[in-house]
């Protein structure tokens, strides 16, 4: 049984404490915040467990630390790159392994900063540990899942990972207002849709997928559609008014040879009503695709739901689990920097372990 710690309360670090009170082979040991407040709240209370787990939240990161075998690092790094890296270098140096979703740079190593990949390789070998750094999207649903499903196809001319989600039942007001722009003006560009920075998020991505079925990309692009809102509408973060950004279309496409092979698609809007000739989700607010132009036509469409939350709350567990699910692989490889491709999407437990997963 292995002892892991959750670095992080939020969307993912909840849905990680959740899992790691029931994913087949590890026990929660420890939570880590940086905020005094939170400090001494059981697990529970951040994931919403009917029972307390007996774990409570700390900001003494040394003492967790020293009572687990491994860190999902759930703290947000997009904002804060460099203190992400030096939390997790501090995991790595201590022989702690670790998994994340929060470093998009580096979902593939071969393609992150120089000086980051040196920094975490020599902690990873220093304390005999390793590093994940994969989700969902990106992550899983737009690296690993592409290549097994090409894998059931005689020829590819294109492969298209999608994510159609409707915000409006997503009540993260800095992610969708800030970072995506809903609800603002048309004549400004929210930080997600900033030139470069699509690539730096997927980018690593459509070089795993190239990677994987032995494809040079040698150019990647973007194009970036938006639509206003036709008329104001009410969501569970208050009213969008009608005029302001209502949806987006945005492709990362990868290149090879002056052909478009791969392609991530996020076709995304605060509201059902706005972009209608866009695709919609087949069920629900949201749903992810891999649709893999060849012999033959290939489309598989993953969406998750929890009981009592979205269909947001769904993918951050699928993200999570991914990424916990790693953990026993991880512990038996030689200390350094893993990617998607390199860990098997089920990695192998022990009969015994396995079982457990049945409910």
């Amino acid at each position: 049984m292995l002892r892991v710690a959750v670095w992080g309360t939020g969307n993912m670090g909840a849905a990680s404490i959740r899992s790691a009170t029931a994913f087949p082979g590890l026990r929660l040991s420890g939570v880590i915040t940086s905020s005094e407040e939170k400090a001494g709240r059981d697990a529970a209370t951040f994931a919403e467990l009917d029972a307390d787990t007996g774990v409570t939240a700390s900001t003494d990161v040394d003492t967790v630390l020293a009572g687990c075998d491994a860190v999902a690092y759930m703290a947000s790094g997009d904002m804060r790159p460099e203190e992400a890296i030096a939390d997790i270098e501090r995991c790595l140096r201590a022989g702690r392994h670790v998994v994340t979703p929060s470093l998009y740079s580096l979902y593939d190593p071969r393609s992150a900063p120089p000086e980051w990949v040196d920094r975490l390789t020599k902690a990873a070998e220093e304390g005999a540990a390793t590093l994940l750094v994969s989700g969902v999207d990106p992550g899983w649903g737009n690296d690993a899942l592409a290549v097994i499903a090409a894998g059931l196809c005689t020829r590819i001319r294109s492969i298209h990972c999608q994510e159609i989600f409707d915000y409006s039942t997503y009540d993260q007001p800095h992610a969708v207002k800030v970072l995506c722009g809903f609800g603002g003006s048309m004549d400004e560009t929210p930080m997600m849709l900033l030139p470069s920075v699509p690539t730096m998020v997927w980018g690593g991505n459509i070089r795993l997928i190239g990677r994987g079925l032995g494809l040079e990309i040698d150019e990647i692009g973007e194009e970036v559609e938006r639509l206003p809102l036709t008329e104001s509408v009410d969501t569970v973060m208050g009213p969008f008014e009608k005029g302001t950004q209502g949806a987006f279309w945005l492709k990362v496409i990868g290149k090879s040879g002056g052909r478009e092979r791969i392609v991530i698609d996020h076709i995304t809007r605060i509201h059902p009503s706005c972009a209608p000739d866009w695709p919609q989700p087949d069920q629900g607010v949201g749903d992810h695709r891999v649709i893999v132009d060849g012999d033959p036509q290939l489309t598989i469409v993953s969406r998750a739901d929890v009981s009592g939350g979205t269909r947001a709350d769904g993918g951050n567990t699928i993200a999570a689990n991914r990424l916990l699910g790693a953990i026993d692989w991880l512990a038996a490889q030689k200390p350094g920097i893993y990617d998607g491709l390199d860990v098997p999407l089920h990695p192998p437990l022990a009969p015994d372990v396995e079982a457990q997963r049945w409910a």
